[in-house]
């Protein structure tokens, strides 16, 4: 997944948190290594397809904006209810087109309540190779429990592989402003615990039609 480059010496945080909500400034810090435009990093995300038609746009307009804006590789698979939209580029554009899709799919549920009851929160799965999963537990859980309390975020590893692969489920969950800087932080630690040993990639099951009786 994530390839091997300069290593970071610690943590950098570039986020305020006013009344739980993380104003998060969408970028790495300059003095970090892995801001360098030459660290490649692909992430990939598990999304419903309902979420991905709002990614894409009519006639595929507001995906092109994202690649553009965010200059980072934006793929999405083909398939039937769950789709995997794979981010790669430097850090930075990733966090930049993560942002845009998390904004996305928050306008997506917004709409959906039509402003009345209360928002749901921004619920979206990464997919982590189990060998970097260790790292983002910490241990006895140290890790993952600095990322929710210092994100204002819902984390959860899956203790189970997916189907077929060696990777894991990583649940995230809150605002789209806690969701950037929550996945800023996850980033870090994916790029400092590079993978250990081959990956197999989880593919979802693409749907068949099921011919009807005449």
């Amino acid at each position: 997944m994530a390839q091997e480059g300069p290593q970071t010496t610690g943590l950098a945080t570039n986020a305020s948190s006013s009344n739980g909500v993380v104003e998060a400034n969408v970028g790495f810090p300059a003095q970090a290594s892995i801001s360098s435009n030459s660290v490649q990093l692909t992430i990939r995300l598990l999304m419903q397809s309902r979420d991905v038609g709002s990614i894409i746009g009519k006639a595929g307009a507001t995906i092109s904006k994202f690649r553009s804006e965010s200059r980072a590789h934006i793929n999405i698979t083909d398939g039937g209810t769950e789709r995997i939209v794979t981010l790669t580029g430097c850090p930075d554009a990733i966090l930049n087109a993560f942002s845009m899709i998390c904004k996305k799919v928050e306008e997506g549920f917004r709409q959906s309540t039509n402003g009345t009851g209360q928002q749901p929160p921004v619920s979206l799965r990464l997919l982590i190779p189990a060998s970097q999963c260790g790292p983002l537990i910490g241990k006895a859980g140290s890790k993952i429990k600095e990322l929710r309390e210092e994100t204002g975020t819902t984390v959860q590893v899956a203790g189970e592989l997916l189907p077929n692969s060696t990777e894991r489920a990583v649940t995230i969950a809150g605002t789209s402003g806690n969701l950037v800087e929550c996945f800023r932080r996850i980033s870090i630690v994916i790029l400092e615990n590079p993978v250990r040993g081959a990956t197999i990639p989880y593919r979802p099951r693409q749907q068949t039609s099921v011919p009807t009786a005449s």
